[in-house]
């Protein structure tokens, strides 16, 4: 038979009204009293469990912060998100803001509609000090908060969905040199922006792994493009021509299609090997047409559903923080392309 809150109430020593302030998130109940209920709860199992995280017992409201624009990956995010949220019973609604941009004052402006309702945000945002305070000021509202894809650690959130970026940067040198296989020369780079910190961890550990196991080949070019496709795409039209003999591309963020339509349209004697994050219906085209040689896949699904499932998580909790957990990137080749 299911606890009731009168159990609940029973076993941990207080009243029904402070328990029932406790597991709707109201105020009114001090720390201490928020552990000994919550742990009440799930010691007697109130609380449901999703992969081993622990629910609220009310449905919440969430809300996400994304800089969309034309990031074909971002969009996919928030597709995933929205469907997601619209089959558990336990997302009373889940509302989508789309950024006007990278930047901190971006940021605020969509925060300034952020619903009075809400008990969890998600947010995909760059590390830099307005957006931390940004942040900071959510949580101080009561307010779960989680980062997606690139990590704010300066920031109180419950937790970051994501993949490590740095070790994706290093897989990404690491699949570089060996299909290089010990040729002597130069590279180019695209980043989408440093602002965030998961291009700059991409960055940094590409970096490492050819310092460390491939000397023979150097990074001659690397263009921040801020996820703008025509920048990406003189960038590397650039590259091309300033380097006939370029060994490979690396794609740092976005920026992909104009990288392959700069390949398309200088049809170098030898393509460079062709590196990139994120599988879209571009790039699986690109890969089909061998235009693309490997995408290091984030799995734009999987963090849409362990964003909305932490976020729950985070609410239902009474600790600050969750348990740390790196989504694991997908190596997708032409020929193990996944089924849409």
């Amino acid at each position: 038979m299911k606890a009731t809150v009168a159990d609940i109430a029973r076993s941990c020593g207080l009243s029904t009204a402070t328990v029932d302030r406790v597991l709707n998130n109201r105020p009114g109940a001090s720390a201490a009293n928020r552990q000994r209920v919550m742990e009440a709860a799930k010691q007697l199992g109130y609380l449901p469990v999703v992969d081993q995280v622990t629910l609220p017992s009310r449905p919440a409201h969430l809300e996400f912060f994304l800089p969309i624009g034309s990031n074909a990956f971002m969009m996919d995010l928030a597709n995933h998100i929205e469907d997601y949220a619209a089959r558990l019973p336990l997302v009373a609604s889940c509302r989508i803001h789309k950024l006007a941009g990278i930047s901190p004052s971006a940021l605020q402006a969509a925060v300034e509609n952020l619903s009075l309702r809400a008990n969890g945000v998600g947010v995909i945002a760059i590390d830099h000090p307005r957006t931390r305070n940004i942040l900071r000021e959510i949580v101080e509202a009561g307010i779960r908060l989680v980062t997606l894809v690139s990590d704010v650690p300066g920031a109180p959130r419950s937790a970051y969905v994501g993949i490590d970026n740095r070790v994706a940067g290093r897989t990404a040198a690491l699949l570089m040199g060996r299909f290089l296989g010990g040729r002597r020369g130069h590279l180019a780079m695209v980043v989408g922006s440093r602002s965030y910190r998961g291009h700059e961890e991409r960055e940094m550990g590409f970096r490492s792994v050819l310092s460390e196991e491939f000397p023979n080949l150097t990074v001659t070019s690397a263009v921040e493009i801020n996820d703008e496709p025509d920048i990406s795409y003189r960038a590397t039209m650039k590259a091309l021509h300033n380097e006939p003999e370029l060994l490979g591309i690396y794609c740092v963020g976005a920026g992909r299609s104009g990288v392959a339509k700069a390949l398309l349209e200088a049809k170098p004697q030898r393509k460079p090997v062709f590196i990139c994050h994120d599988l879209t219906r571009a790039t699986r085209g690109y890969l089909v047409d061998d235009l693309l040689d490997v995408v290091i896949d984030q799995n734009a699904r999987l963090i849409a559903e362990q964003s909305v499932i932490r976020l729950l998580g985070s609410i239902a909790s009474s600790a600050p923080y969750l348990t740390r957990k790196f989504i694991e990137p997908r190596l997708i080749f032409k020929e193990n392309v996944p089924v849409q």
